[in-house]
């Protein structure tokens, strides 16, 4: 599975020892920014990106970091086909890909400064499998025919 990262300048140094984390696990990693520290870049550009990414590559997901997640979380969400979660715990990590089938985990940095936790929940995240349950299939296709 391919994993596309981002992130702007409160996610960055998160992001990059996620990076090295998830590289050492054996994953297909690819950054798609911000590729060195900017402290005025913005937030949308990174969960775009990710999104487009996951969106145009097969077995895809993303994971997009800024200060609150909130922020990421909405950009990515603006693309249909795209099921963003914002997770702070490992049951959340969980439930929104056993139930919601969510292809892109957003992470608040500035509430996740645990380099542990954040790895704790990447795990979670990546290790779960959309439980496939017709009303959680029912759901996610209702999600995913939303304009």
């Amino acid at each position: 599975m391919k994993i596309f990262l981002g992130a702007d300048h409160n996610g960055f140094q998160l992001k990059e020892e996620l990076e090295k984390y998830l590289i050492k696990s054996g994953h297909d990693v690819e950054d798609v920014g911000n590729l060195q520290l900017d402290p005025v870049d913005d937030f949308p550009m990174y969960g775009a990106r990710v999104a487009t990414k996951v969106l145009a590559s097969k077995n895809s997901v993303g994971i997009v970091l800024c200060g609150s997640g909130q922020g990421v979380c909405m950009a990515a969400n603006r693309f249909k086909g795209i099921r963003a979660s914002l997770v702070w715990n490992e049951s959340g990590a969980k439930a929104s890909r056993n139930d919601d089938d969510a292809n892109v985990l957003c992470l608040a940095a500035d509430e996740i400064n645990d380099e542990s936790k954040a790895k704790r929940l990447v795990d979670v995240w990546l290790n779960t499998p959309f439980d496939g349950a017709a009303r959680f299939v029912r759901r996610v296709k209702q999600l995913d025919e939303l304009n």
